[in-house]
């Protein structure tokens, strides 16, 4: 005999977190754009921050809705570690660009902008595997997609890597500049970490209900 649900899931959290990763691509290619054509450095700098600020408020409605929610779509501690994981990404394009302005930098490295173009290729995969976690028929995408990020984590750590090893290599660098480039590096390369934390977390929730 089949069994219905007298209290029906609450699917909205599907759409909450496809704002979310359509915030998260919009970032990114501000902060590609910020790197790549250098210049209103401030003005960018404060158009991610908004971006950031957004991706704040979906965040909150995420963590408040599964406290009023009797029947989530997955579990909870999934939606919760899912939300805080996309928001850990916005974090850290942002202060990267934000360290972008505050250091008074005077052009970006191609390093910088390797590792930007990285963030951003990681955002529209999961921006692109996002709408179909609602699909039960597509969580074998999701899987391809995710180790797609994964590879795509293991370049910016390359990346990262290299752009270090630079920063020491030259020694009439400023050391002052090498500090300020060593944080930014690292505000990038986070970025891409935590896309792989969502792409791992994608990775738990498909084979959990799968």
């Amino acid at each position: 005999m089949p069994r219905f649900r007298l209290t029906p899931r609450d699917m909205g959290f599907y759409d909450l977190f496809e704002q979310a990763t359509s915030n998260l691509v919009a970032a990114a290619e501000k902060l590609v754009d910020l790197f790549e054509n250098y210049e209103d450095v401030e003005a960018k700098a404060k158009q991610i921050k908004d971006l950031e600020h957004q991706g704040d408020n979906i965040t909150h409605e995420i963590i408040k809705r599964v406290h009023r929610t009797f029947v989530t779509p997955i579990d909870r501690e999934d939606i919760t570690l899912l939300a805080h994981s996309l928001d850990d990404v916005m974090d850290f394009m942002e202060a990267a660009s934000r360290t972008t302005f505050l250091y008074r930098i005077d052009q970006p490295t191609e390093r910088a902008r390797q590792l930007a173009r990285i963030v951003a290729r990681i955002t529209r995969k999961l921006n692109e595997a996002m709408p179909r976690l609602r699909h039960g028929d597509q969580y074998a995408w999701i899987l391809k997609q995710c180790v797609q990020i994964n590879s795509l984590e293991n370049e910016a750590d390359d990346v990262h890597h290299a752009a270090l090893a630079e920063l020491f290599d030259v020694c009439h660098i400023n050391p002052c500049d090498v500090i300020k480039w060593r944080e930014i590096y690292d505000h990038l390369e986070s970025a891409t970490d935590r896309g792989e934390d969502v792409a791992d977390v994608l990775e738990g929730i498909v084979l959990k209900h799968a």
